[in-house]
């Protein structure tokens, strides 16, 4: 892999390569992890990574440090959707749909008809269609709602060049044995956990406790609560959160492909597999519009990376079936018109008990 960024240390590079997960759910958390990294190699004492975390989420390297909650286990539901924008009135139309506060992303896509793609998070789930028919009236623009049917994969990871292979140190273990529950639901004290560390954790050597101080709780159920959170799906990584952008990843490509229904199953975990896809899916077609209905995106530090391992998925692709041109296509993000991230308090509320 490329050098993409000059500035980043050697220990830069092995905090990014090591913590996007598996950052430990104890009390001083710095202290083992520094550990980890000595026992690769990597001289550094617990105090030197919390400052070098520190300086990393203050030079923007990362969106935040923390507990990446999963909205979809939270409550309420979101969705993809897609749209026709006229080139004559895209500002407008794009103005009109931001305005919109259950559209909490929108990227304007390289495509001949649907080139404004936006996703629209609600608290109650019956909320989608209504907020779709609201934009149609307001812009006169028919949508395409493009939920998951299946998720293969969601894990936004972005490695560099240095110390520190991808996956090779996972401190989730640590802490205390917790036990899964089975509740789709939040407790009230769980709700306001869960809208407190949606930002991130505080980067200090007790960012656990800080949490729990900031809610009057107890440290140790903190703790627990993240730790089981996490085994639960509640919680998808504890780690940094790299600006994919600040590390060079600026090439993003939607691949989308209209895969046989009968091998989905089959094709996901597959193309899944694959360490530069970020998200993968299956979604549903729209007849005489979209035909795809398999959705893998794909992360690249330049045009000639993206292409490439957009190739590497097609080729995976033929092993399956007998991929056409028409089968496929690739639409890559030209402008964000809105990232204001899920609304996750309001949908936590709505699903406590």
């Amino acid at each position: 892999m490329q050098q993409v960024d000059a500035e980043l240390s050697a220990l830069d590079r092995a905090i990014v390569n090591a913590f996007q997960g598996g950052f430990p759910t104890v009390e001083r958390p710095f202290e083992p992890a520094a550990a980890a990294l000595r026992d690769r190699g990597v001289d550094v004492t617990a105090d030197e990574l919390l400052a070098r975390v520190q300086h990393l989420d203050e030079e923007g390297t990362l969106t935040r440090f923390g507990a990446l909650v999963n909205a979809q286990e939270i409550g309420g539901n979101a969705s993809l959707v897609a749209m026709h924008a006229p080139p004559e009135r895209f500002d407008e139309v794009a103005e009109q749909v931001n305005a919109f506060r259950e559209v909490a992303h929108n990227y304007e896509r390289e495509h001949p008809h649907l080139n404004m793609w936006f996703v629209v998070s609600v608290a109650d789930e019956d909320r989608i269609e209504e907020v779709l028919g609201e934009i149609e009236a307001e812009t006169g623009q028919e949508t395409y709602n493009l939920p998951k049917l299946q998720e293969f994969r969601v894990e936004a990871k972005f490695m560099l060049d240095g110390p520190i292979e991808a996956g090779d140190i996972d401190l989730s273990t640590l802490g205390p044995d917790v036990e899964p529950t089975d509740r789709t639901t939040l407790t009230p004290a769980e709700r306001d956990l869960v809208i407190e560390i949606q930002g991130g954790l505080p980067i200090t050597a007790t960012p656990y406790r800080d949490v729990a101080d900031a809610l009057d709780a107890d440290v140790d159920w903190v703790i627990a609560t993240i730790k089981r959170f996490n085994q639960e799906g509640k919680v998808r990584r504890v780690g940094v959160i790299p600006n994919h952008y600040a590390l060079g990843y600026t090439e993003n490509g939607m691949t989308v492909w209209n895969v046989p229904d009968e091998i989905v199953s089959e094709v996901g975990p597959e193309i899944a597999s694959r360490g530069f896809v970020t998200h993968c899916y299956q979604r549903p077609r729209h007849e005489g519009v979209w035909p795809y209905n398999f959705f893998a995106m794909t992360h690249g530090r330049t045009e000639e990376e993206s292409q490439q391992r957009i190739q590497e998925v097609k080729d995976r692709m033929d092993d399956f079936w007998d991929v056409g041109d028409d089968d496929w296509d690739s639409l890559f993000s030209t402008r964000i018109l809105k990232k204001t991230g899920i609304r996750l308090a309001e949908r936590a509320e709505a699903n406590t008990e």
